[in-house]
């Protein structure tokens, strides 16, 4: 019995975690537009083209000096990403770069962390889909620590933020994405205690040395 009642209560848990985090993303979609930065990220993945479109549309505002597109699909080409990203020709010869490496969260991380250093920026405005948003900010924060991030999450055609429940498609997409998003929350816990405790011990040894 006690075993059944831990199980539930961890699922009541989880299930309060993740109306949470729905109604965390459903809040999410920015009024207004972003501080300026001196860099536009855009992640691809499921809607796209709402996210290109944002993107390009801030730095057509001049809120950013360059933009990147990460994980770019192989097959795609340049012109056809400016076609999705509705972007005049002029501003997307210039100041759009393309990255083609990333095929995950973590892989667009790393990618725009390359970027960012390459182009010696300090500021990026983040725009992905509203429901990846905070996995997306998890792993940018731990791949670019020192830069300032402002997220800019967009609402797409993907899922509706606001009734995800009420569609198996909506439904899913959260709550996979509500677990991936526990998942890095972990992981970044775990790694978190490891150089604490390596710094704790070097401490306590120090005091040690010093006390003999």
């Amino acid at each position: 019995m006690k075993g059944i009642a831990a199980v539930l209560v961890a699922a009541a848990i989880w299930a309060a975690g993740l109306f949470a985090f729905a109604d965390r993303v459903d809040r999410s979609t920015p009024a207004r537009a972003p501080q300026p930065a001196q860099g536009v990220v855009a992640l691809t993945g499921a809607g796209s083209n709402e996210r290109l479109s944002a993107a390009m549309h801030l730095l057509e505002l001049g809120l950013a000096e360059r933009m990147l597109v990460s994980g770019v699909n192989r097959e795609a080409s340049r012109e056809d990403i400016r076609t999705v990203s509705k972007a005049a020709r002029r501003l997307y010869d210039c100041c759009v770069d393309l990255g083609f490496e990333a095929a995950t969260t973590l892989g667009n991380a790393r990618e725009t962390a390359g970027w960012t250093r390459a182009m010696r920026f300090h500021s990026l405005i983040v725009v992905t889909a509203d429901y990846h948003m905070p996995r997306a900010m998890l792993e940018l924060r731990a791949t670019l620590p020192d830069a300032k991030l402002e997220a800019y999450p967009v609402a797409t055609s993907v899922v509706d933020a606001s009734r995800w429940w009420r569609t198996t498609r909506g439904a899913r997409l959260m709550v996979v994405e509500y677990t991936k998003y526990l998942a890095i929350l972990t992981r970044e816990a775990v790694l978190g205690l490891g150089p604490k405790a390596e710094t704790e011990d070097k401490a306590a040894t120090q005091d040690k040395g010093a006390r003999q």
